[in-house]
């Protein structure tokens, strides 16, 4: 049995907990606040971060190497099989990783210039995306990759900033739209969050004093 650490509203722990649905493994959750970590997780966790993913005495920390691990040990393949084909898919799941960054922002700050910095720049990654997607419904064609792992936990934050705020990002977007709405009724994507996650995840926002925030009142 693995076991995957997790907290609940981490994009990050979404990637490995999809990973290990589509591949139909086995796995124990356990979550931990992360501000209140315990001490047995900070003596496993070189980082301080989630997810961890313990397999018999070993721990994996980085959800990347998490992934690359499951993918090498358990079908069906996630990644491509050619080597530069692969090599691609790794900078597109960085390229996803620097938009979590750039949302992170968006939902924490409270200064009215970085935050329009960071939707101009959201909007501009999003437009490079729509220029690299093909006919869909995956990032890869009719191929359900890794990248697809990065990508689902990023477009279900809109989910919930879209009820108060249309920031504009996907305007004019359709190929990205059509992913974004493939990827959120993806059984291992819809199941990789607890039921709650959204309420969870605004009574997060309402807490920062930041400008998003302000829209949520």
């Amino acid at each position: 049995m693995l076991t995957l650490v997790s907290f609940d509203l981490c994009p990050y722990v979404q990637r490995a907990a999809i990973a290990l649905a589509e591949k139909g493994i086995r796995f124990e959750r356990r979550d931990v606040d992360l501000a209140d970590k315990p001490e047995w997780f900070k003596a496993i966790s070189p980082l301080g971060k989630v997810p961890l993913l313990k397999v018999d005495d070993e721990v994996l920390f980085e959800s990347a190497a998490i992934v690359e691990y499951l993918d090498e040990t358990h079908g069906p393949k996630l990644h491509p099989r050619d080597a530069l084909v692969r090599a691609r898919h790794r900078g597109w799941m960085e390229f996803g990783s620097s938009i979590l960054a750039d949302i992170w922002t968006v939902e924490t700050t409270s200064d009215p210039a970085a935050f329009q910095a960071k939707v101009r720049t959201l909007r501009e990654k999003f437009v490079r995306l729509e220029g690299e997607l093909g006919a869909g419904p995956w990032f890869a064609g009719d191929h359900f990759s890794l990248v697809d792992t990065v990508f689902a936990p990023a477009f279900r934050y809109f989910d919930v900033f879209d009820r108060y705020i249309d920031l504009g990002v996907f305007e004019g977007l359709p190929k990205v739209c059509a992913w974004r709405r493939a990827l959120a009724v993806r059984p291992s994507i819809r199941d990789a969050v607890a039921a709650d996650y959204e309420a969870r995840l605004e009574a997060f926002l309402r807490r920062q004093p930041s400008l998003l925030a302000r829209h949520l009142h």
